[in-house]
């Protein structure tokens, strides 16, 4: 198969052509490797990397074919990680020089999955330090004067860059919506519990959520099938069937959806680009949207993510903020001190609110297929920050599955993406209506 083709078949069409035998795995790894050699050294988007390696588990995977044995979903399909997740094949350091070197005994479970379902590990990709805030080395593939958002920077950049078709990133606020809207790639975050967190750095145990990324939609429905599942080790987990997202997306709505642009209460901060973009949107999307309020509540809903975050995370980092205070940057310092004031009644009423906020919603999406809303409050920021994560706050906080769409374009020219939010555990739905209005705006 040619390059070319390399370059525009989706995962799902790779799959396909593996299982036939008109690609091997090892042809498309070689292929991936010469893009990482050409960028690389631009992007700054991979922590860890062994060609050797993934290039002798591609030909095992093709040997697996050629015998006749059962293929997985992604068989053949190299993944990206976010070097958050442990795995026995590479280092995970959780993008900080306090764990450099600390290699795992055992996969986590995502890369079980991931394994079981036929796909390899490329590598490691870039995270900001402890999944927070401090910025990465990795730069936004489309101008590399400019961010790429975090905190699961690598795995965006990566895709983008088109080093990867599929990677995996975390959110627990907006890590995976954010860096998808700045590096032009599409991003999913399912609903809470739908995919383990078992052998993932915990920084909030409320709030922690896995997300990918890829240049397909159906592909990364395909990829959050293979991953999601029951974990008894992992508190969010829930013992219950999930939502088929494939399936869900190759399906056709039942009747055209309703749509809800709100008002939110932080939208002065949106650029008048992006703002302009959205209005346009919502004008082009007509009946199909109905425009409401945020509810003054919403204002609280901030703050009581803010409060959650940073209770949990100076609880979760308590070992390193003890022993190496030193080694932690000084870009995080202030906000650890300050997470220390919070107190336990103020962390139980966050958690109050939150809960009714979830009721609130799952009454909400009764007369709403999905929220429309921007990805971020802007194209991509200059090297140097993350970006502001507010438009994923609420969504986050309460485990709504959201996905990012690359459909506006900044004054830049960098791209600023379109989120679609969904009921909780109802994703198979919200992938549903995603085609649906990708088919509206390219009809």
């Amino acid at each position: 198969m040619s390059d070319t083709h390399i370059n525009t078949d989706t995962a799902r069409e790779c799959v396909k052509h593996i299982a036939s035998g008109s690609l091997t795995s090892e042809e498309l790894v070689k292929h991936l490797l010469g893009l990482i050699n050409s960028s690389e050294p631009q992007v700054n988007g991979w922590e860890s990397l062994n060609p050797e390696q993934v290039l002798a588990h591609a030909a095992m995977l093709d040997d697996v074919r050629r015998s006749g044995q059962p293929l997985g979903a992604l068989h053949g399909i190299p993944v990206g990680l976010k070097d958050i997740y442990d795995t026995t094949d590479y280092p995970t350091e959780y993008g900080s020089s306090i764990h450099a070197g600390r290699q795992p005994s055992v996969d986590c479970r995502v890369v079980e999955k991931l394994k079981e379902a036929g796909a390899l590990i490329m590598g490691k990709t870039v995270t900001t330090e402890f999944a927070f805030m401090h910025p990465s080395k990795t730069h936004n593939p489309h101008n590399n004067e400019y961010s790429p958002g975090g905190s699961s920077s690598g795995s965006a950049a990566s895709v983008a860059a088109g080093h990867v078709p599929l990677s995996i990133g975390s959110q627990t606020n907006g890590s995976v919506i954010r860096p998808a809207s700045f590096c032009g790639v599409y991003g999913f975050k399912p609903s809470a519990g739908i995919v383990s967190r078992e052998g993932v750095l915990e920084t909030s145990p409320t709030l922690d959520q896995v997300g990918v990324f890829g240049r397909d939609v159906g592909d990364i429905a395909m990829l959050v099938d293979a991953i999601s599942g029951f974990d008894r080790n992992d508190a969010a987990s829930y013992l219950a069937p999930k939502p088929k997202m494939l399936e869900g997306y190759l399906s056709d709505v039942p009747v055209p959806p309703l749509l809800a642009w709100i008002d939110m209460p932080y939208a002065d901060r949106y650029s008048d680009d992006a703002a302009a973009g959205f209005e346009e949107l919502v004008t082009e999307l007509g009946a199909r949207v109905e425009r409401i309020s945020a509810p003054q509540s919403f204002k609280a809903l901030i703050a009581c993510h803010k409060v959650i975050h940073e209770y949990e995370i100076v609880r979760a980092l308590d070992t390193q903020i003890t022993n190496s205070w030193d080694q932690i940057s000084d870009t995080i310092k202030p906000t650890l001190k300050d997470a220390k004031k919070h107190t336990e009644e103020q962390y139980q009423e966050a958690l109050e609110v939150r809960a009714a906020a979830i009721e609130w919603f799952a009454q909400f999406f009764h007369d709403y297929d999905a929220i429309l809303t921007p990805s971020a409050v802007s194209e991509a920021p200059l090297m140097g920050s993350t970006g502001d994560p507010v438009c994923c706050t609420v969504w986050t906080l309460c485990g709504l599955p959201c996905i990012s769409l690359p459909l506006l374009e900044g004054i830049n020219g960098l791209p600023i993406g379109v989120q679609l939010v969904g009921a909780l555990k109802q994703d198979d739905r919200l992938f549903r209506t995603t085609r649906y209005v990708l088919e509206q705006l390219h009809s």
